[in-house]
């Protein structure tokens, strides 16, 4: 039940949904992959951000971006690109992450790589706080001359390798800015990226090697899937995969594999494809509101032979969804959110917001007499997950409501 001061109604509307054969769905995908092919170039800078918070802790990161043409400092590429920040392994550097930012930018998102933490003493703890004060300070002042906050999408998502897929977890834990948590071959760190994962409510999804021996999957993702109170949550098992191929060749993470076993039984480019394949859809699905790549994405886990997963619910393609006329017309801020989520009408008063679950079931109405374009609406009493909201029987959005 909503509840709201301002006067609320009930609706309750039975959908039928028709889902298409995997098949064609399939095709489709490709069809459209094909057709929204990104023109633009990497565009790589490096910055300094400074923390006022942590004693001014400076946070050197290498930021990889679409860009006009090629290079160091050219230009950004014309719109407004999701946000991703990786955190790097123990004792590897940013460098070994090329096959990620390679891939990522020419998708459309912007990379950041804080270079923090890269010592044999690393505090992650800091490095957890330097992956989160990334994602803020970007999006909301940009990177410096690079390019400017409206470069800067109002998705994005904490990524991370080893250490850094640890570090990951301390850097969504209660953390309600972030759209999405993505890690790699995830490491407990201390403290415990496992206990941390009790206050991460934003979709998660872990990629694990079957193979890896250097954080096998039972002493660590294992943990960090059970104990996450995410809404959404995926695990993705990569049969015969080890724990350096989702990077490039490193000197210190092969010579740590070296030391253990079972090595892996696969190729790194296997492994990295098969990556790459799931991440992307995982990835457009939840900052960029691409349906059709969350069907492909249960479609894949689905008929994989390279893969075996766990996943608490689908993410299966909402049907009866409609696209906003005019994209720019419509926002909704924090999104995340808590509680509490603020509309907002470019051009019109806000008269109704209808709310449907991520199924597609309506779950209740707001109606409005004040004739304003803002209007915050109170989701208190929804529980924790994916929303699509009805603005004027006009506009669409997709919204996450995170907490406990």
């Amino acid at each position: 039940m909503i509840n709201s001061k301002k006067q609320i109604a009930f609706l309750s509307l039975k959908h039928k949904h028709s889902f298409m054969k995997n098949s064609f769905i399939f095709i489709l995908y490709l069809a459209m992959s094909f057709s929204k092919g990104y023109a633009q170039q990497v565009g790589h800078a490096t910055i300094t951000l400074v923390d006022p918070a942590r004693n001014n802790r400076q946070i050197a990161t290498e930021v990889y971006y679409p860009a006009t043409t090629a290079g160091n400092n050219t230009p950004i590429a014309p719109g407004a690109f999701p946000l991703i920040t990786f955190g790097h392994g123990f004792v590897m550097t940013w460098s070994a992450y090329q096959n990620f930012w390679d891939m990522l930018v020419l998708e459309g998102y912007i990379v950041a790589f804080p270079t923090t933490e890269s010592g044999i003493s690393p505090n992650h703890t800091e490095f957890g706080k330097d992956l989160k004060f990334l994602i803020s300070t970007m999006q909301s002042n940009g990177a410096g001359a690079a390019f400017t906050a409206t470069s800067v999408g109002n998705t994005s998502a904490i990524m991370g390798h080893s250490m850094g897929g640890g570090s990951s977890f301390l850097a969504a834990q209660n953390n309600a800015q972030i759209t999405t948590l993505v890690n790699f071959a995830a490491a407990n760190t201390n403290p415990s990226s496992i206990t941390a994962a009790l206050q991460v409510s934003v979709p998660t999804l872990l990629f694990s090697g079957v193979n890896d021996c250097v954080t096998p999957p039972a002493q660590h993702q294992d943990l960090m899937y059970d104990s996450t109170n995410a809404a959404y949550k995926t695990q993705i098992n990569i049969t015969g995969g080890g724990h350096c191929y989702f990077a490039n060749s490193n000197f210190s993470c092969t010579f740590g594999e070296s030391t253990c076993s079972p090595s892996p039984s696969i190729l790194r480019e296997e492994q990295q494809d098969v990556t790459n394949d799931l991440l992307k859809l995982w990835l457009g699905y939840f900052l960029k509101n691409d349906c059709q790549d969350a069907q492909a994405f249960q479609d894949s886990l689905a008929s994989s032979t390279r893969v075996t997963f766990r996943q608490n619910q689908s993410i299966a393609c909402v049907t009866g969804l409609q696209a906003s006329v005019n994209a720019d017309a419509c926002s909704v801020f924090p999104n995340p959110f808590s509680n509490q989520a603020t509309v907002v009408l470019k051009n019109e008063p806000i008269m109704k917001i209808e709310v449907y679950n991520g199924m597609m079931q309506h779950a209740g109405a707001y109606l409005f007499s004040n004739a304003r374009n803002k209007e915050t609406v109170d989701f208190t009493y929804f529980d924790s997950g994916i929303y699509f909201i009805k603005v004027n029987n006009t506009y669409w959005e997709k919204i996450v409501k995170v907490g406990f």
